[in-house]
């Protein structure tokens, strides 16, 4: 399936933790391999850039970004700052270090080029100062009861998958602010935090090779591949 790539990391299958892409570009965790570099690239249809963060490669986890910007956490490095400082020259797009408390940036907010869901646990200034960079309206979520909306959903300028046990006032609210259809699903055999176990923009989603057939078929449908 074209739009489907399934890997593992050195044997770990929660992929989501070591990228973020979008519709422009894609950032991965220094750790991945080439030969996975190449495959992801050829796939999500976008440019790859390698780094760290915290220096980690869990850029999954600490930023978030969608074809406006890039979100950074404090916990950052100078070092780092300057090649994320090339990547937002490179692009023209905004960059920003987020200096809340709350540094799993990645995974405490949901978004696509059309708007984003942030955790309760941001101030309204947090709100504010993400707005400003992904150039899109946000508003505070939770998913399933959980503050952890970013490991709680994949969200493309397509469509979103989300947590099996979000309610129903949350996924309206998804679905307005992100302007696309969502559904509920799984990953990597039974896991509900399916923003974890991988990532996705418009032209492919790369997800844990153990995620089954089901599985697969459930995120290509919430994510407007078929």
């Amino acid at each position: 399936m074209k739009n489907i790539l399934q890997l593992d990391i050195y044997g770990d299958h929660n992929l989501g933790l070591f990228a973020k892409t979008s519709d422009k570009f894609c950032i991965l965790g220094s750790i991945v391999p080439e030969k996975n570099k190449k495959l992801i690239e050829s796939v999500l249809g976008v440019k790859i850039i390698k780094a760290t963060i915290a220096n980690t490669d869990l850029i999954g986890m600490f930023c978030c970004i969608n074809s406006n910007g890039i979100i950074l956490p404090k916990i950052i490095t100078e070092k780092e700052v300057e090649r994320f400082r090339r990547i937002e020259k490179e692009f023209g797009i905004n960059l920003t270090i987020l200096k809340s408390k709350h540094t799993a940036t990645g995974n405490l907010i949901l978004c696509n080029d059309k708007g984003a869901l942030i955790s309760k646990v941001f101030t309204k200034r947090d709100k504010r100062t993400v707005e400003d960079c992904l150039d899109v309206e946000a508003e505070y979520c939770s998913i399933a009861g959980l503050n952890v909306v970013g490991s709680c959903g994949i969200a493309t300028n397509k469509g979103c998958l989300l947590y099996r046990d979000v309610k129903e006032d949350e996924i309206k609210k998804i679905k307005r602010m992100l302007k696309v259809e969502a559904d509920i699903g799984t990953a990597n055999f039974g896991s509900p935090f399916v923003g974890a176990c991988g990532f996705a923009n418009s032209n492919a989603a790369i997800i844990g090779e153990s995620t089954t057939g089901p599985e697969i078929q459930r995120l290509m449908e919430a994510l407007g591949f078929i």
